[in-house]
């Protein structure tokens, strides 16, 4: 501030003197007054320039920008050299704080972009001002060209502008995601949550699979209580009729029969459920047990002939074909269940005198496979893909004639995924079906003639 002084007080002589030389005394004021002006043109001139540095830096937006070095402060004299170097070192804590601050930001928005979750931040107007990529995938966003729009008119589901119009968001909502369709519905669980000044954070989260395990379990407990219901109901009547009624030898006969019958049916139901449980709660099979395919088919033709006769008092045409003499790796008990499964319910479902053929093919890649061909009703396409779920039946009339509990397929296909092996299913209406287990190569040996 002395050397402003200073300067002044220069110019002022320097101007009175100049005056004083060229008027005596009469040119003495007016050589102040020159002296000032300069003065003042000077000072103007220091501050012109700090103020063009000054708007220099305050353009700066980005932190290329902020990191340039174009314009560099200006050499100013005195008290304006001074405030450029107090300005100086002020923006350039704020460019450090800038920065930080930037990088905090950009961590943060890749963690959220990294969330399995969507998200989408709203104003307070709803409109998006950022969404993550999980959120264009949910609602169909677009996340550069649907900024600022209001979401309202990008997400038109019903229940969705009715949560967003309650204003209560306390729970969550579920709505279709943005490429559901009927054959592979996606549902979406939108919870918003409020913060800032009317700002509101929304997040979506895909519950595709948890409906659909809930469903399932829906339905498995219905299955269930509906397959035991039935026989209990059965023996429970059986039972109250022997209980209260005096009975002929031949009807009390009967009876007991049938309540066997349905006993059997229930064991059979508790069994089948108990090796679903079994096979997906047990480690995957080893390598190192291996069994001969002679020894599964000669279990399986017993079996098979042994129902044959059962349930059909002319019985079938049954065909096994054993091939060559090979061994598989696994555990007996359940490749024996899967192969099984396929051959009794080959018998149960073609027609009293059909031809069932059950072979053993070595496929010239090494791997195995057991093949089940009838010549019963078929299958219809539709019913082709949902054969392996639980309880599912083309034809519940049918089943019941037969006995079938409605696991055996689900059965196999867990033995099959087991043991690393594939489910074909092959069928058309009016022309039988075939099923086949392929194994890989790794568990399939051929056994050397002796």
């Amino acid at each position: 501030m002395i050397n402003r002084w200073i300067i002044f007080a220069a110019c002022l002589f320097a101007g009175g003197g100049l005056g004083w030389w060229a008027a005596a005394k009469d040119g003495l004021g007016l050589g102040l007054l020159l002296g000032a002006f300069v003065w003042l043109v000077l000072d103007s001139l220091y501050v012109g320039r700090l103020l063009r540095w000054l708007r220099t830096e305050q353009s700066k937006e980005t932190p290329a920008d902020l990191a340039s070095t174009d314009a560099s402060p200006p050499g100013l004299p005195g008290v304006w050299g001074e405030v450029v170097d107090r300005t100086r070192r002020l923006l350039k804590n704020r460019d450090q704080q800038y920065r930080e601050s930037q990088a905090r930001l950009d961590e943060f928005l890749a963690a959220m972009q990294a969330s399995p979750s969507g998200v989408v931040l709203l104003d307070a107007q709803g409109r998006i001002e950022w969404c993550n990529q999980m959120a264009t995938q949910h609602f169909g966003f677009d996340a550069q060209r649907d900024v600022m729009q209001h979401i309202g008119n990008l997400v038109r589901e019903p229940a969705f502008n009715a949560y967003m119009a309650s204003g209560d968001f306390s729970h969550d909502v579920v709505i279709p995601g943005n490429f559901s369709t009927p054959a592979r519905p996606l549902k979406l669980s939108v919870h918003v949550h409020g913060y800032g000044k009317d700002r509101k954070l929304l997040l979506s989260r895909d519950i595709t699979a948890v409906e659909l395990a809930e469903a399932m379990r829906r339905d498995f407990v219905a299955n269930v209580s509906h397959e035991i219901r039935t026989p209990l109901t059965v023996v429970s009547g059986f039972i109250e009729t022997l209980q209260t009624l005096p009975l002929k030898e031949a009807e009390r006969s009967r009876y007991l029969a049938l309540m066997a019958q349905q006993s059997q049916r229930m064991q059979t139901l508790v069994s089948d459920l108990l090796t679903l449980s079994r096979l997906e709660g047990s480690p995957f099979p080893g390598a190192n047990d291996w069994m001969t395919t002679s020894a599964l088919f000669a279990q399986c033709e017993q079996e098979a002939r042994a129902l044959s006769v059962l349930i059909a008092p002319q019985g079938h045409q049954l065909e096994f074909e054993p091939g060559p003499p090979c061994e598989i790796s696994g555990i007996q008990t359940e490749l024996y269940s899967a192969m099984s499964n396929l051959v009794t319910n080959a018998v149960r479902y073609t027609p009293e005198g059909g031809l069932v053929r059950v072979s053993w093919t070595l496929l010239e890649d090494g791997r195995g496979e057991f093949k089940v061909k009838d010549t019963g009703p078929g299958i219809a396409p539709e019913h082709l893909p949902r054969l392996t779920e639980r309880f599912y039946r083309v034809d519940r009339s049918r089943s019941r004639e037969t006995g079938g509990t409605g696991l055996g397929l689900a059965i196999v296909k867990h033995v099959a995924q087991r043991h690393g092996a594939e489910l074909h299913i092959e069928s058309q209406p009016g022309h039988g079906s075939c099923f086949s287990i392929i194994f890989p190569a790794a568990r399939v040996r051929r056994l050397q003639a002796a």
